[in-house]
């Protein structure tokens, strides 16, 4: 699974883009803000159906202009695959696959896989809750689409749960209805997200194992807001919880309970690295999350995923670069960085180097 070749048209700073990829690594080069990020998130974004760096379509648009266009080709599954995303100014998002229209977007979802590796994901084990929920709702979207559908219906439910509590009179029948399908989709959610937990926990402690030379046996905890007695029982409890808390939201005015209040709990050797773990621990944890993500895509889809590293490097020592860059030999990759040194390139497998700057390719190395 590779990308061939991605056209942009009025993408962020980028008026007119088109750029043949190699399939083993491709180094995007140049100072700070000249485009390498953005060119990172074109690629993301028809991969994903949306960025990693906003949540509004109409920021993707450069200035002055009506509509942004991102066209990729990619080889996946032996197969060509061309997708085209376009965004209005009006915030208006239409998808592509070989030419027609997707009438969702979980039909994206499955057939490219991306990690994206970024400074701010180092800091997944010490930073808020809803970072370690991003990861986990990012992962399970690709390779499980339908876990894409329960997700978005949960989070619709959720929002008219929370505008419906901000009223000045409120029936709780009315309310009733909005749990039963909170509970309907939370339920689902709950029950993913405590099977992928499992698995990442097994695959990162083995990759977190080889990192630290054996020294550190990493753990990865579910905490779920909803106590639940199994996966038969998950939707009747939850329903349960807001049913008993309805005062308590009516008042508070908002959901207290439910999967939109998960978190996970990150050890090493049973001690709490969010709490207690120093930077390199929490790092460590981290690559080891993250290098776990790329396994599990492989073991569920048969393909290799293909890896953005946003500016990462620069923010991992030497042991940690060389084991992230020999752990990925046979993957794809997009690494964004401002300076690189000799050792580093001759370390990696063959790939090109893109000079960048203001937003066009100066020169390909």
């Amino acid at each position: 699974m590779y990308i061939k070749e991605i056209a942009l048209k009025d993408f962020r700073n980028y008026k007119e883009l088109h750029a043949s990829f190699h399939p083993r690594v491709n180094i995007f080069l140049g100072k700070n803000a000249q485009g390498k990020t953005n060119l990172l998130e074109g690629i993301y974004l028809n991969a994903m159906a949306r960025s990693f760096k906003t949540s509004r379509d109409k920021d993707l648009i450069r200035f002055g202009e009506e509509f942004c266009r991102i066209h990729t080709i990619s080889e996946a599954y032996d197969e060509e695959l061309e997708t085209e995303i376009l965004v209005t100014k009006a915030g208006k998002k239409s998808i592509k696959i070989d030419g027609v229209k997707a009438s969702k977007t979980s039909q994206l979802l499955e057939r490219i896989y991306i990690v994206i590796f970024s400074p701010e994901d180092l800091k997944i084990v010490k930073d808020e809750p809803e970072k370690r929920r991003r990861f986990i709702d990012r992962e399970l979207c690709q390779i499980k689409p339908g876990y894409y559908s329960d997700l978005s219906d949960y989070k619709k439910v959720l929002k008219q749960r929370n505008m419906y509590l901000k009223e000045r009179e409120i029936d709780p029948a009315v309310l009733g209805i909005w749990d039963y399908e909170l509970a309907r989709y939370g339920s689902r959610i709950i029950r993913r997200r405590e099977e992928f937990i499992k698995r990442i926990s097994e695959i990162s402690s083995d990759i977190h194992d080889r990192i630290s030379g054996g020294l550190e046996n990493l753990t990865i905890h579910y905490e779920a807001n909803v106590a639940y007695s199994g996966p038969d029982s998950t939707e009747a409890e939850f329903y349960k919880i807001l049913e008993h808390s309805r005062d308590d939201d009516i008042r508070n005015r908002t959901t207290g309970h439910g999967p939109h209040k998960d978190d996970l709990k990150i050890e090493a050797n049973s001690i709490d690295l969010r709490k207690f773990g120093s930077q390199g621990q929490q790092r460590t944890a981290a690559l080891s999350l993250k290098l776990s993500e790329i396994r599990l895509i492989e073991a569920e889809t048969g393909e290799k995923p293909i890896l953005l590293l946003d500016d990462v490097l620069s923010e991992l020592d030497n042991e940690r670069q060389s084991y992230l860059i020999s752990s990925l030999g046979e993957n794809q990759m997009f690494i964004t960085t401002a300076d690189i040194s000799g050792k580093v390139i001759r370390s990696m497998p063959e790939g090109k180097v893109f000079q960048i700057k203001q937003g066009t390719i100066e020169s390909e190395i």
